[in-house]
């Protein structure tokens, strides 16, 4: 039988619905639930539990992430796989971060969480415990998400549902496992090139602007530019923005470039690639030296950056690094 950690963090799995039905974040109650379901996860493995930390996800940030990361590197030879129970808001940009910071695992870390309390009697979280734990048990060496009967490459992975138990999607690429009367492992996974590495740098110097009609550009002269040395660009389409007339972000995307600051192109629609290549804003852009950031989700092109910036002073290492992929979060 196989030797699973289960990895509590906090979320709304770790949450009591409490009499008003407003969940809290509650660390003895999830222990007792937790309790109360072993019994039926022993058939699947042998758990152990450790509560890393219990924050809501809105609250998690780097330091979070290399605690998650140095503790998993820290237990590797100890266990056949991880379970890390996570807030579903920002569990994908966990999950992405993690993809970096553990780069060629060799067993699965598997991340997931619910959408409704484990105390509550309508909950997904039981459902989702067990297919995580039970997929950490396979021959899976991904970092990945399970949730509501899938599982997902966490570096490419979004939340696309508030509501629905079927809260997470992979745009760009298929899913790793099925989960239904059987499990079916895909045949697309990831493959170690060589041994685990740990890597617990990330950077925030960046920021992110998301586009829209009407954005004033005068705006834009007061984002201080001083520490921030990645501009990431959340662009319509194919990678398109105001291009004439006042709203042009051309002047105000040269002053970044003056200042040493990198122009990353991600797309607000979820599917396919940008390609800055195809109109006459994304060709401008390309001019500049801006770069795309592909079919990455918007989680991954951020802590890619992160990562990046975190390992590199020289942001024309940073470019070059950014275009290739590194953990599955990009095809090439």
């Amino acid at each position: 039988m196989k030797n699973i950690l289960l990895i509590q963090t906090g979320g709304t799995i770790a949450m009591d619905s409490g009499d008003d039905q407003k969940p809290t974040l509650n660390a003895s109650k999830w222990a007792d639930l937790i309790d109360g379901a072993l019994p039926e996860l022993a058939e699947i493995a042998k758990v152990d539990t450790h509560k890393l930390f219990m924050e809501d996800s809105s609250d998690i940030n780097r330091k979070h992430w290399v605690a998650l990361a140095s503790f998993i590197h820290k237990q590797y030879q100890n266990y056949d796989g991880f379970v890390v129970l996570h807030g579903t808001d920002t569990m994908a940009y966990t999950a992405s971060a993690l993809s970096f910071a553990l780069q060629n695992t060799h067993k699965p870390i598997i991340l997931t969480g619910s959408q409704v309390p484990m105390s509550s009697i309508r909950s997904d979280a039981r459902r989702n415990l067990v297919n995580a734990i039970e997929i950490a048990t396979m021959d899976l060496p991904e970092i990945a998400i399970c949730f509501n009967d899938h599982v997902f490459r966490g570096n490419r992975s979004s939340k696309i549902s508030i509501g629905d138990f079927d809260a997470f999607g992979s745009p760009n690429y298929p899913p790793l496992a099925e989960i239904g009367l059987h499990i079916e492992l895909q045949n697309h996974l990831q493959e170690p090139s060589g041994e685990l590495r740990l890597s617990t740098d990330f950077s925030d110097q960046l920021f992110l602007l998301k586009i829209y009609p009407n954005l004033n550009p005068a705006f834009l002269q007061e984002i201080p530019l001083q520490g921030v040395r990645a501009l990431v660009i959340e662009a319509f389409g194919s990678g398109n923005f105001p291009l004439s007339g006042d709203y042009s972000l051309i002047p105000f995307f040269k002053q970044c470039l003056e200042n040493d600051i990198l122009l990353v192109f991600t797309s607000q629609a979820a599917y396919d690639a940008v390609d800055l290549s195809n109109y006459e804003s994304g060709r401008q852009a390309l001019q500049l030296g801006a770069l795309s950031a592909g079919d990455m989700t918007t989680e991954a092109t951020l802590t890619k950056l992160m990562y990046l910036l975190g390992n590199h002073a020289d942001n024309s290492v940073v470019s070059k690094k950014f275009i290739q992929n590194i953990a599955g979060e990009l095809t090439e």
